[in-house]
């Protein structure tokens, strides 16, 4: 009984996890990502040069380098992924197989700088049979892709918004600021959703239709759909500003 009851100490302790939400943030690919998301930040900073006042620029650069700082961010999403997903157990099983993997490095290829660059003016149109559209169609409702593809967007639109407001207090109160975001966000999210298929279609073109039904399977699961709600969390939290 003593053995049974230690074992079970053992399972339920938090410090055994801790290793397996690591391996799970590592496989399905956050770092990368978040590595793609500083280089779109840099970017976003360089549009701003040229016409903006050297003291707001200045501040763009100094707030959006404080707010989205790797390690922060790396800190915010480790910490929230532990917060929303109770057993990380599916999900990393998922992601340590070899299609899992196949779908995390599809995914960090799609946000690579170069890939961003050369489809600046927007994705061309993917042909695909009826079989491949439907799995696709299926993934799209699976998945909160449209919804991760706002934040991340609303999150490199904020800066300049964010420099200001320190530039100029009291232009807009906390009420008027919460609903202009929503409201971004509602518009942001009907413009990605429209063409999410597409999207969907160009990021994952080279799964096969075999491996694409085998992501529907996961994603569709549940602990594929808890994972994906913790996901969009872990999401918000890295791009969420320091309080």
């Amino acid at each position: 009984m003593r053995f049974l009851l230690l074992i079970f100490v053992l399972v339920s302790s938090p410090s055994l996890w801790a290793d397996t939400y690591l391996d799970l943030y590592k496989k399905s690919g956050w770092p990368q990502q978040q590595a793609h998301f500083s280089s779109a930040l840099q970017q976003a900073q360089l549009r701003y040069q040229n016409t903006l006042p050297s003291a707001i620029y200045q501040a763009l650069v100094n707030n959006s380098n404080n707010r989205f700082a790797a390690d922060a961010m790396q800190a915010r999403g480790q910490k929230a992924l532990r917060q929303h997903l109770a057993n990380p157990a599916p999900a990393l099983a998922f992601f340590a197989s070899s299609i899992g993997q196949k779908v995390s490095s599809a995914e960090t290829a799609a946000t690579h700088p170069e890939q961003l660059k050369r489809y600046a003016d927007g994705l061309p149109a993917i042909n695909a049979d009826a079989t491949r559209r439907l799995l696709i169609r299926h993934l799209a409702n699976a998945l909160p892709a449209s919804q991760a593809g706002t934040e991340v967007t609303l999150a490199l639109g904020s800066v300049a918004a964010d420099s200001l407001s320190q530039m100029l207090p009291g232009l807009m109160d906390s009420e008027q600021t919460n609903a202009l975001l929503e409201t971004q966000r509602q518009r942001l999210h009907t413009q990605i959703d429209a063409n999410i298929d597409n999207t969907l279609l160009h990021v994952y073109q080279d799964l096969s239709d075999a491996e694409l039904e085998e992501f529907v399977s996961f994603a569709q699961s549940t602990g594929g759909q808890i994972y994906y709600q913790a996901a969009l969390k872990t999401l918000q939290a890295s791009l969420r500003a320091t309080q």
